[in-house]
């Protein structure tokens, strides 16, 4: 694991410093909503793509400050510090620090394939969820009102109600920005849209003196090169539970981005090296002043057509950002209408109905996990990470739900009841097949012979052998005979041990 020993091409070149053109304005953006000045957005999108590209997998996998974990950020944080201080910035950067290095330990220690584990109904409810509370928090700066705290969607609403505070000059500058970046993806990927936002509106702005009026500026950004500032270690234990969601919430984005991008390229992905190069990003944008940082789809689909063919478009990306800092405080009398307005634009991608609508077609539990999933994110905003955490419970309960239920279907020929049970046997379920078997024969007296089929059954455990040992016992001692079919190969040799040779009259090869 270490930097690409190739040389980086021209297009690497191209295609970080373009990305960088984007990722600027963007980050100081998603520091607002993670409640932090514009400053640690821009430390976390200088340090976390080149500490990223050290190691990754994915040549195009663009890192740093995204939508969704800017708002998980803010929910971890929001109820121990007050956002925008100091302290919620030393927080933010032992969040990130924290973050980094569970994603190392899961790389390092081979776990890459847990992500694959969180069911896509609760990850795509989620950031559809997610994306709501974000573009709810940007309503009050897209308006020109100050928020009133509490939920982003209860500052949306509380804003949108008061028509007579709106300040038009922010209404249209944010929408205009909008109108910039989505009409700008309908030209080109690569058209500049937020870029152009942000000259422009900060143009305007000088010429008109819009702060000298009582505008909504971004204000005075110190930025600079600096020592790192000693993390209040103190704070740790509170810190895990949520670094954890943080740091397996946050990686399904990067991790279907290069899964994405290797499928089309008929290329290999790591997902353990994945997992230790966003967690170097995270220790590096943390302990550079930034926050969590994480994959973005946008700016790593930019990256992609601008011509990278190699992880150093990551470093390109981050020196262009490191170039950029000592000037940044020209971007001071930018209105932060328009960093609402960009925000919103990025974040309505985001929002996933379709995929919703499809769940509730091709499968109503997995609906009613999304469904639970977004009600409860939204509902324990800003504790965001809740809301995840309740989907996964509702996920495994519905799971296990299912696997508690096998069906049996049956057909009478004669004196012979043929039984298919489907499903899985174990402890959790034999209770319940052999009160359907029992059900089954006592409805049919005329019985003689009973002939269970196992082709349906994924598995089969100890207890849910046993079962069908008292099964076969039972039946045998009211004079029925019991013949087993069709069991694979493993849960046949578990079940001529448990019933013996004479019971299992056929398995399957296998």
């Amino acid at each position: 694991m270490k930097l690409p020993v190739t040389a980086p091409a021209r297009g690497d070149v191209l295609a970080g410093v373009s990305v960088a053109l984007v990722l600027v304005p963007q980050a100081m953006a998603y520091a607002e909503i993670a409640g932090l000045q514009p400053s640690h957005g821009l430390y976390a999108a200088a340090a976390a793509p080149l500490a990223g590209a050290l190691v990754g997998s994915s040549p195009y996998l663009q890192t740093g400050p995204v939508a969704v974990t800017s708002l998980l950020t803010f929910g971890a944080l929001s109820g121990i510090a007050d956002p925008f201080t100091a302290r919620f910035a030393l927080l933010a950067g032992l969040l990130a620090v924290i973050v980094g290095v569970i994603r190392m330990g899961v790389g390092l220690l081979g776990g890459g394939p847990i992500a694959y584990l969180m069911s896509q109904p609760v990850v795509t409810s989620f950031t559809t969820a997610a994306a709501l509370l974000i573009i709810g928090s940007q309503v009050p700066a897209l308006l020109g009102v100050d928020g009133v705290g509490g939920s982003p969607l209860v500052e949306a609403a509380t804003a949108l109600g008061e028509p007579q505070s709106w300040r038009s000059a922010d209404i249209v500058l944010g929408l205009g920005a909008m109108a910039l970046m989505l009409l700008g993806r309908r030209i080109s990927p690569l058209f500049p849209g937020a870029l152009l936002a942000v000259v422009a509106a900060t143009v305007w702005s000088v010429a008109v003196d819009y702060a000298g009026s009582s505008g909504n500026v971004v204000g005075d950004i110190t930025v600079g090169l600096h020592a790192p500032e000693a993390l209040p270690l103190s704070d740790l234990g509170g810190l895990l539970v949520p670094g954890l969601v943080i740091a397996l919430v946050g990686f399904a984005e990067p991790a279907s981005i290069a899964r994405r991008y290797a499928a089309q390229d008929r290329c290999p992905w790591d997902s353990n090296r994945e997992f230790v190069g966003q967690g170097l990003a995270n220790v590096a944008s943390g302990l550079a002043g930034g926050y969590p940082v994480g994959g973005s789809f946008s700016r790593t689909a930019l990256n992609r057509l601008g011509g990278a063919r190699s992880r150093w478009s990551g470093v390109f990306t981050g020196l262009a950002v490191l170039a950029v800092l000592p000037v940044a405080g020209v971007l001071a009398p930018l209105p932060t209408a328009v960093l609402a307005g960009l925000v919103i634009a990025a974040a309505v991608s985001l929002v996933d109905v379709p995929a919703l609508a499809m769940y509730w077609r091709w499968s109503r539990p997995q609906f009613l996990v999304a469904l639970v999933t977004v009600v409860a994110t939204l509902a324990l905003a800003p504790r965001v990470e809740r809301g995840v955490i309740v989907g996964v419970g509702t996920a495994l309960a519905v799971h296990l739900w299912r696997e508690l239920m096998v069906r049996v279907p049956s057909r009478l020929e004669g004196t012979s009841l043929h039984l298919w049970p489907s499903g899985v046997l174990y402890f959790g379920s034999a209770p319940g097949m052999e009160r359907t078997v029992n059900e089954l024969i006592a409805a049919h007296p005329q019985v003689t012979r009973v002939v269970v089929h196992l082709g349906g059954l994924g598995r089969v455990d100890l207890t849910g052998a046993l079962t069908l040992r008292d099964l076969v016992d039972e039946a045998r001692a009211s004079g029925v005979t019991v013949e087993i079919r069709g069991a694979a190969a493993r849960p046949a040799r578990l079940l001529t041990r448990v019933l013996g040779d004479d019971a299992l009259v056929e398995s399957t090869p296998g």
